[in-house]
């Protein structure tokens, strides 16, 4: 397989020449990594700091991953990573953090007890707010544990328009997939559509 330097998917989604015009919108809007939490409880579910601990959790034990990625509908390439960089591999899905002080009210929730016992809720978007890139958020919770997080991310402006849907699995407390599909556009280019996908070892 060719290798892309898979050590992050917004990194390797920014490798294409295209889109280094776009990078700063693909990484979203403000802070798209690990920060310092709020001094305020969060509103809605704490994606950013679920996802911060898990960087820490896969860090400290150096979890390998094996990708699998497809660009502009060619065959699907697949690399096994020894040695990740994991705050630079998820930095994408914390752009579904939906907790930032601009956002707060910006969401409605709704709630639905599963027939297996699971809680979902899901976060939707309120019309009239272009603040808001995360259109809608979806978490599915064992008791306090989540266990499903999926995010539908849009971004438009005048030179660039991208759709991406966000989605990782977690079992006992811990990581074990992800994956990002997605479409970008800027203006005077066409469509770019992937999709990567990580299991973690």
């Amino acid at each position: 397989m060719r290798r892309h330097g898979l050590v992050g998917m917004s990194e390797l989604l920014g490798q294409w020449p295209w889109l280094l015009a776009g990078a700063g919108l693909l990484a979203g809007c403000g802070d798209a990594g690990p920060a310092a939490p709020a001094a305020r409880r969060p509103l809605y579910f704490d994606v950013k700091g679920l996802l911060t601990q898990q960087v820490a959790q896969l860090a400290q034990r150096r979890a390998a991953v094996t990708k699998r990625v497809s660009l502009r509908g060619n065959a699907v390439e697949t690399v096994r990573v020894p040695a990740v960089k994991w705050a630079d591999e998820l930095q994408i899905f914390f752009q579904a953090d939906i907790n930032k002080a601009a956002l707060r009210g910006a969401y409605a929730v709704d709630s639905v007890l599963l027939p297996d016992g699971r809680l979902r809720r899901t976060y939707t978007r309120r019309p009239g707010q272009p603040n808001a890139p995360v259109a809608r958020l979806t978490v599915v919770q064992q008791g306090a544990a989540a266990q499903e997080v999926a995010a539908t991310v849009v971004q438009n402006n005048a030179l660039f328009s991208a759709q991406k849907q966000l989605r990782f699995e977690l079992q006992n407390g811990q990581l074990r997939r992800y994956e990002v599909v997605g479409t970008q556009k800027l203006v005077f280019f066409d469509t770019l559509r992937y999709a990567a996908a990580g299991r973690v070892e």
